[in-house]
């Protein structure tokens, strides 16, 4: 039963990385594709991890031990990477409507 339910978490990682991927590549600028990419990577890791975990008990503390690593380590990664990009002068897409980094109203 363990199996089972390990290999449907790690399938559902898989959707979601597939999901990050295609955010990727369908997203208009560099900050779009940071939050589709971290997101979705992160709740696919997350699935994938415990889904290994599950499957094989031996490993299950060392998986809680690298999902909370990971909770802790992408957001604030994409985060500086944003604020790079940002301060590197990578402009956002037409589309942005807020720039909170400039004052907060888009003007």
């Amino acid at each position: 039963m363990n199996g089972i339910i390990g290999e449907i978490l790690i399938l559902i990682g898989a959707f979601f990385y597939f999901l990050g991927g295609l955010g990727v590549l369908r997203m208009p600028d560099v900050y779009n594709r940071l939050q589709a990419g971290t997101k979705a990577t992160t709740l696919g890791t997350f699935s994938t991890v415990l889904g290994v975990g599950i499957a094989k008990p031996e490993f299950l503390l060392k998986a809680v031990v690298i999902v909370f690593f990971i909770a802790l380590t992408n957001p604030v990664g994409s985060s500086v990477l944003a604020r790079a990009s940002y301060l590197s002068g990578v402009k956002p897409c037409d589309c942005t409507v807020v720039d909170e980094y400039r004052g907060g109203d888009g003007e």
